[in-house]
């Protein structure tokens, strides 16, 4: 449901934000708080000031896309799962299974943005260009990807790609999934 429809059918849609609660709310922290384009500042400000005091972790989604960011990002994943199966190439035990035990163990602590800034932007961009024009449908890196290579922002060995990174953090950021992957087991 996009909120611009809602706020558009209300005299004071200035007032209107959405907030997208992921399932189980109690146990799930993130809200995605979404704007529209007659959403005011103030009113997005003081929702996630309200969601962070009851101890919820908001996020701001400047723009108002069908899924938000959550359910686009879990979709994309979902669809490309259903894909590979669909093809041939596993069955859905392995996909569970290849989610569960790699990659899925790092999300907790390391999302995509920071993996990307660790391992670093130039590998993730030769990943990109041999894997994504394989995907169907097919697809290319994406274009800031590129631009922060082109100025030399490669990730946490520049102090710079998505995120700004200290040594300090880049070093905490290594420790905390080192420590959660430990942690982990088996």
């Amino acid at each position: 449901m996009r909120i611009g429809d809602i706020a558009a059918r209300v005299e004071h849609g200035e007032r209107v934000v959405g907030t997208h609660w992921w399932n189980p709310p109690y146990l799930v922290p993130l809200v995605e708080v979404v704007q529209s384009d007659r959403s005011a500042a103030g009113a997005v400000a003081r929702t996630i000031e309200l969601l962070r005091s009851v101890g919820k972790t908001p996020v701001h989604v400047r723009r108002d896309v069908p899924g938000f960011i959550g359910n686009r990002l879990q979709h994309a994943l979902w669809r490309q799962a259903f894909e590979l199966v669909d093809a041939g190439v596993c069955d859905a035990d392995d996909i569970d299974t290849v989610i569960k035990a790699s990659f899925g163990r790092r999300l907790a602590v390391l999302g995509p943005m920071e993996n990307a800034d660790l391992v670093g932007l130039e590998l993730t961009l030769a990943i990109h260009d041999y894997v994504l024009p394989t995907l169907d449908p097919p697809s290319q890196p994406a274009r800031g990807l590129r631009e922060r290579i082109d100025k030399g922002d490669l990730g946490m060995a520049t102090g710079r790609g998505w995120r700004s990174w200290t040594p300090e953090q880049a070093e905490e950021t290594r420790r905390r999934m080192l420590e959660h992957l430990a942690a982990a087991g088996d």
